[in-house]
């Protein structure tokens, strides 16, 4: 089993363009829990567990009303994104990290060629330069998948199934799953924004 946060892989930055060491990144794929609940009493929130069970993401949001900023931190406290949501004609959310890598979130209202219930786009741009790259979630159900532009599956989302017969786990814990050379902590920010569009944070 691939271990997540000592392992220092290369990818190529889809955006710029070069060759740089991501913690985030594995050279397997990696499935995580996500538990649609703060660890914080009365407040909004999510809990991140890779698949020893070792609590690596939270997010704590203490606005009821979902309107403020709210962070995407690792277990240390460290922000690796920021969320700002838009409440205007077409509602979105943005995420930035400390990288001036921001991308935008919100409904794409094309029909999907798969009959997917819902799909959104996220645009990401870095600070760098003026390129973008365009990411889909297309939604059946209770099952979401993220792509990347040219339709290469990145990640999978779907309610966390149990081994034990007659156990439910429930409609807030979720199994992710992320694919190999994919950067985990920027798949998660998309989770994230999704569940603030969808009110469910």
């Amino acid at each position: 089993m691939v271990q997540i946060h000592p392992v220092q892989t290369l990818t190529v930055d889809s955006i710029v363009g070069e060759v740089k060491s991501s913690p985030y990144v594995t050279t397997e794929q990696e499935s995580f829990t996500i538990w649609m609940r703060s660890l914080v009493y009365h407040s909004k929130g999510c809990t991140v567990y890779d698949s020893k069970g070792n609590l690596i993401y939270r997010v704590d949001n203490y606005d009821s009303k979902s309107c403020g900023e709210v962070y995407l931190m690792d277990l240390y406290g460290e922000v690796l994104f920021e969320f700002q949501q838009s409440f205007g004609l077409f509602k979105s959310c943005e995420g930035c990290n400390s990288n001036g890598t921001r991308f935008r979130l919100s409904k794409n209202f094309k029909i999907s060629p798969r009959g997917s219930s819902s799909s959104y786009k996220a645009v990401m741009e870095s600070s760098k330069d003026d390129q973008q790259s365009c990411y889909k979630i297309l939604n059946h159900r209770s099952v979401f998948i993220i792509e990347d532009g040219s339709g290469r599956l990145m990640a999978e989302v779907k309610k966390k199934q149990s081994n034990v017969n007659g156990l439910d786990f429930g409609e807030d814990v979720l199994t992710m799953v992320v694919e190999p050379q994919v950067d985990y902590s920027f798949i998660m920010g998309i989770v994230i924004a999704y569940g603030l569009l969808k009110c469910k944070l």
